[in-house]
């Protein structure tokens, strides 16, 4: 895995459907929801792809990848290593991270967010992609400091 010291890094939770985006900072060690792009009958939006990275101009490119809970893999992951294939075109480091459970987990997280008074919407699909997408930022970051000790 390359050094990243000091770097900016956007995660895609890739879907045929949607995709969630978010960014992620090495300095804070944070990371949070960007957007949800819409993929259509076309595939992915890259347009809007391509203005994220000319606006965060990301270090690293991070894709989720939905492996099954005993490691193996689906059209879905396919489709997830296909997209991370196409932006490895922008000339930025891209790396697949297991994204095993990710979207439960955003779920959650958002319906206890709004359970508490901190959010007033309803749970959507959208959100709970730009969410999964920072907690796939959340483990790379996670496991580089596991990496270091």
């Amino acid at each position: 895995m390359p050094e990243f010291h000091s770097a900016t890094l956007l995660a895609f939770d890739f879907g045929l459907r949607r995709i969630g985006v978010a960014v992620g900072q090495t300095v804070t060690h944070s990371a949070r929801p960007l957007t949800t792009l819409i993929s259509g009958d076309d595939g992915p939006d890259w347009l809007a792809i391509e203005r994220l990275i000319d606006d965060w101009r990301p270090d690293v490119l991070l894709v989720g990848l939905p492996l099954s809970s005993d490691g193996s893999e689906s059209d879905q992951c396919r489709a997830a290593r296909g997209f991370a294939a196409e932006l490895g075109d922008y000339d930025i480091p891209v790396q697949l991270i297991d994204e095993h459970l990710t979207s439960a987990a955003a779920t959650d997280l958002l319906r206890e967010a709004r359970r508490r008074g901190d959010r007033q919407n309803r749970v959507r699909k959208g959100d709970i992609d730009a969410v999964s997408a920072a907690l796939i930022a959340e483990q790379w970051l996670n496991e580089r400091d596991l990496g270091h000790n």
